[in-house]
């Protein structure tokens, strides 16, 4: 069983832009909606990614926390971009920068669109109560926030929290 344990965090200022190790641009797209994860009638969500000439199906349990199982196969680009552009209820693009602290790979994504503004770093663990570094940029953890959820920003994008909240 495929097994992911990951915990999300804000960040607290910009200087993790220093040691970034490489960038790459992500579109993707839910097969499954947030909505129907909401009203309980899916116990999973199902997302195209497309980063340049590759392309993947992942398959999430929709638990809220930092275990849940996931499953990832790649696909043809092309049925990637079809999937994107018939299937799916909208898309989240961000540029995932890497960066490594003390030989633990962070994924910091810095969304675009209507998500613009919103930064996010993810690291993935080998067990829940695993140790890892805590950098100085690294701010307050949202792991257990479902706002912060990609499948979510897609309906609730980080520009309208605000005025949702009015």
């Amino acid at each position: 069983m495929g097994v992911e344990i990951e915990r999300k965090f804000l960040l607290a200022n910009d200087s993790w832009r220093d040691v970034v190790q490489r960038s790459e641009h992500i579109a993707q797209g839910y097969l499954v909606s947030a909505a129907a994860i909401r009203a309980g009638t899916a116990r999973s969500s199902v997302r195209v990614r497309r980063s340049g000439d590759g392309a993947w199906l992942n398959i999430k349990s929709v638990t809220l926390g930092i275990e849940r199982q996931e499953y990832e196969y790649p696909i043809p680009l092309v049925d990637a971009l079809q999937l994107l552009a018939d299937l799916c209820d909208g898309s989240v693009e961000k540029i995932r920068h890497h960066v490594v602290v003390d030989g633990t790979l962070f994924e910091i994504d810095e969304f675009t669109g209507a998500n613009v503004g919103l930064i996010v770093a993810e690291v993935e663990l080998p067990s829940i109560d695993a140790a890892f570094p805590r950098p100085s940029w690294l701010g307050r953890e949202v792991s257990n926030d479902a706002r912060y959820y990609n499948v979510n920003l897609i309906e609730h994008p980080f520009a309208r929290w605000e005025e949702e909240s009015c």
